[in-house]
Formats: structure tokens, C-alpha cells, sequence
């Protein structure tokens, strides 16, 4: 017979040996790393009031929300829909400054500063601007333009002292096509960097933008005419998620002023095809887009092979 004190040393040792061989399949998984970059359309549409929200989208950097591009009416309710914090969003990047790219740009300021109700830093990056010339209407420029807002003779002079002190950090950035333009860095701070060049959009100074963290990769070309998209390819180029606006078909197929303002899907798909784009975003729709999406991407397919997507407001994309 064996002794007691003996089994228990022999079933602690047994016990101890099954639990060593069983713990990894119950342990607790390891956790998962935030992707770098992750967009986030809050506004796929145009200035119509057709069910969706007007250009914005925001980028979430390692899984926090940290950039707006463009600020268009509704994105203020699709950015409460999404559940996601304001707090940490204190980029704001302007492509220009028509009203259905920035008409909620105070009530999302407001909405940050009432979720903080701490001071509050804004950098806002956006196009200078120029003064009236015939025909050509008359641009503030984004400090301006947010003194217009918010300073102390502003709209909404009341804000920057509401539910904590704001302050903006506006930085203007040159808009007019020069020869031999190459992409200017605008931020980089711990490994996020963005990168601007001049757009065009007929005659509302513009800007596209790139943003770069981590090896992945965000460019947005904004509202483009044709006059502006040797500048998209180059800040473009091998971006992992290219965002383009699209509003018009093929020629002759919308008001030939339109073509003054927007370019079409086969100039597009040219760019996204010239830039080695890994994959393309389409945005800012219009009724004549979106009724139209395979005749859209025919065109686009004609110069691009990436994967194409048609953006929905709440739409979550990663590069």
C-alpha cells in the first residue's frame, strides 16, 4: 500500500503537468494592435440635399479618431451616429472653402469643446485665398475665414469661451498651380505625417492632402478639374487608399460647366491607374454618379485594375 502523503505528491505532479498542457488553450488571446490608419466617410455626397451627408471623412491614427478632412453639412449627426469620440480629433483639413465642404465646421468646434470642457487646441490646415477678379469670386483665407467664425468680432465670438477656452492654430497654405510643384510637408509629429500640394477647382483655391503613418497611406484630391490632377498624381503616388471626388460623367454626358469644376471618371481612373494606387475610393457622389455606377466604373476601369469602392456615409475603409 502506498503511503497517502505520497498519492497527493503524486496527484499534485499530475495535476500540475495536465494544467501546464491545457493552459495555453485557455489563456486570454493576445491583443489586438489598431490598424495605423482607418477611414471613416462621414459625408459621401454633394452639396444636394438627397440623403446623404456633404463631403467629410475622418481618419482614426491607431485606432484613435484624429483627422477631419473637410466638414460638410450633415457630418455633424453621421459623426454622433458613428459613436466615436470628438475629444480626440483636433486636425482639421480644409480642401476649400465652398459651403458643403465646411458648412459644419462650427457645430462640430462646439460639439469638441462641450465634450472636453477643458482648453482645446485646433489646428486647422486650409487654401489661402485671393480677391475678387471679374469673374472670379472672392476667397478668404482659412485663417480668415475662421476669424470670421470664431474671433472676437466673429459669428460665433461666444465659442472659443464657452465650455472652455479654444484656440486655433491656422496655417494657410499656398493654392496657385505653379510649374514643378512637388507635395510640402505640413505636420509630422511621432511617425504621422501629412503632406499637402495645391489642387484646382476652377476658381475656389484648393488643396489635396496626404496622410502617411506606419507605411499605410490616405489621399484625398478633394473637389478636382482637370487643371489639377498632374499635381493629384504625384502627391498620390503608390498611396494605399486614394479618395477622389466624383460628381460627373463622361463627357458629354453633364453641363459642359461642370468639366470646369470636376473631372470626369475616365481622368479619374487614369490618375488612380498612372499613381499605382492600391485601392480607390469614389466620394462626394452625385445623383448622376451614384444612378450610374457601372457606366462610373467602366470608364475608371479603363485605365485602373485596384479595387474600387462607391463611398456610403458611415462607410469604414482600411488601407
Amino acid at each position: 500500500m502506498v503511503p497517502r502523503r505520497h498519492v497527493s505528491r503524486h496527484m499534485m505532479a499530475a495535476t500540475g503537468l495536465l494544467m501546464a498542457l491545457v493552459a495555453p488553450a485557455f489563456s486570454e488571446p493576445a491583443e489586438t494592435k489598431p490598424p495605423a490608419l482607418e477611414l471613416v466617410v462621414l459625408g459621401s455626397g454633394g452639396p444636394g440635399a438627397l440623403g446623404r451627408a456633404a463631403s467629410c471623412h475622418l481618419v482614426l491614427v491607431d485606432g484613435t479618431p484624429r483627422i477631419m478632412v473637410d466638414a460638410g453639412p450633415g457630418c455633424f449627426v453621421r459623426l454622433g451616429e458613428t459613436g466615436l469620440p470628438l475629444a480626440p480629433i483636433g486636425i482639421q483639413l480644409l480642401t476649400h472653402l465652398h459651403a458643403d465642404h465646411v458648412g459644419d465646421l462650427p457645430g462640430l468646434v462646439k460639439a469638441r469643446a462641450v465634450a472636453t470642457h477643458a482648453p482645446t487646441r485646433f489646428e486647422i490646415f486650409g487654401p489661402d485665398g485671393h480677391g475678387r477678379q471679374g469673374e472670379i469670386a472672392y476667397f478668404p483665407s482659412t485663417s480668415r475665414f475662421v476669424e470670421l467664425l470664431f474671433g472676437t468680432k466673429g459669428a460665433f465670438a461666444y465659442l472659443p469661451d464657452f465650455a472652455g477656452r479654444l484656440t486655433f492654430d491656422v496655417k494657410d497654405l499656398a493654392a496657385a498651380l505653379l510649374p514643378r510643384q512637388e507635395p510640402t510637408i505640413i505636420y509630422s509629429k511621432e511617425g504621422l505625417a501629412i503632406t499637402a500640394i495645391a489642387g484646382h477647382h476652377r476658381d475656389a483655391p484648393s488643396i489635396i492632402y496626404r496622410i502617411d503613418h506606419s507605411g499605410k497611406s490616405i489621399t484625398f484630391s478633394g473637389d478636382i478639374d482637370p487643371d489639377g490632377l498632374d499635381n493629384l498624381r504625384k502627391i498620390a503616388m503608390d498611396t494605399s487608399l486614394l479618395v477622389v471626388n466624383s460628381a460627373v460623367l463622361d463627357p458629354p454626358k453633364a453641363p459642359p460647366i461642370l468639366y470646369t469644376l470636376h473631372s470626369p471618371p475616365t481622368a479619374l481612373g487614369r490618375v488612380a491607374g498612372d499613381s499605382k494606387a492600391l485601392s480607390l475610393v469614389l466620394a462626394h457622389l452625385s445623383p448622376a454618379t451614384d444612378q450610374n455606377r457601372d457606366e462610373v466604373e467602366k470608364s475608371i476601369r479603363a485605365h485602373y485594375a485596384g479595387p474600387v469602392t462607391f463611398a456610403e456615409d458611415k462607410l469604414r475603409l482600411l488601407p
